[in-house]
């Protein structure tokens, strides 16, 4: 059974570890367990009843009103917001596809996750929902506070998910740029390049999907053979920039296209040249105006 501090759940939900107190003297929110030493700590089913509080109270419930009910009439109120679809908040979806991970409900986590397609878009999902998830489950993960079996579990559905949501675009436009994909070596985070590749292809780009940890040989190779207008790479892991910098400026010398765009890492990116070819992508709308400038 994973057991979790008052600072660990106001991670997973957000809400401040002074406010989850008050919650507990003030309506018995949650009954946490104590240590020897007198610490509180709480359970998976805890958890779940917060990030259950949290979704309903973000779609206009009382506080007062969620503390005082059973983890059954909870979760059935959650079912409710579910079947008529009225929930619009940001924080229920990613409160609850955590919840589902947590406990490794799959259908949970599927029928939260069309839910949040239906009300948002794919475009509007990934910004609102997918990419503040993968975040907050990314800080878990790295305060070894999430088990790594949970964080693949959540990533590989959305990662399912993105590539169904792919393969359902029509084909791309036959006189549209080409665009090259991958994550370099020593990459796996491969959620972000997937998103790209899904606003490529609804921009009607012609696009080559290399995928995770791709050699800087296998890149080479690739360019030779398919000769792509642009170059699209992520950068996630933080490895030392001098190293970074020497791929790219590899890569600026062997590619004879039009671009090499690089996304990810904020940090990261902003310690990188843009020089030569190498152009930075901070955010979503930048790699969109850039499509948008370049329209088929």
């Amino acid at each position: 059974m994973n057991l979790f501090s008052i600072s660990q759940l106001s991670q997973f939900s957000g809400i401040k570890p002074h406010t989850i107190r008050i919650w507990e003297q003030r309506y018995s929110a949650l009954k946490p367990n104590r240590s020897e030493g007198n610490t509180r700590y709480y359970d998976g089913i805890q958890l779940r009843r917060l990030l259950n509080i949290v979704s309903l109270m973000n779609n206009g419930l009382k506080v007062s009103q969620l503390c005082s009910m059973t983890d059954d009439k909870l979760f059935s109120l959650v079912f409710d917001y579910h079947k008529s679809d009225l929930s619009e908040s940001a924080e229920y979806f990613v409160s609850q596809l955590i919840s589902a991970g947590m406990s490794y409900d799959e259908a949970h986590f599927e029928k939260v996750f069309s839910q949040c397609l239906r009300n948002f878009g794919m475009k509007k999902a990934y910004i609102r929902v997918i990419y503040p998830l993968l975040l907050r489950i990314g800080l878990m993960w790295a305060s070894n506070i999430i088990p790594t079996t949970q964080e693949h579990f959540i990533s590989n559905i959305i990662r399912q998910k993105l590539s169904a949501s792919i393969d359902s675009l029509p084909g791309a436009d036959l006189l549209s740029d080409s665009w090259l994909l991958f994550l370099p070596e020593n990459e796996f985070h491969e959620i972000g390049l997937l998103f790209a590749h899904y606003i490529l292809r609804f921009s009607a780009r012609k696009v080559i999907y290399l995928g995770s940890n791709v050699p800087i040989e296998s890149v080479f190779s690739a360019i030779r053979e398919t000769k792509p207008h642009n170059l699209l790479l992520f950068l996630v892991h933080h490895d030392l920039p001098v190293l970074i910098q020497e791929n790219l400026d590899q890569l600026n010398v062997y590619f004879t296209g039009k671009k090499i765009y690089v996304a990810g890492n904020k940090k990261l990116i902003s310690q990188i040249k843009s020089s030569g070819k190498i152009q930075c992508l901070q955010t979503i709308e930048s790699l969109e105006q850039i499509l948008q400038f370049n329209e088929v």
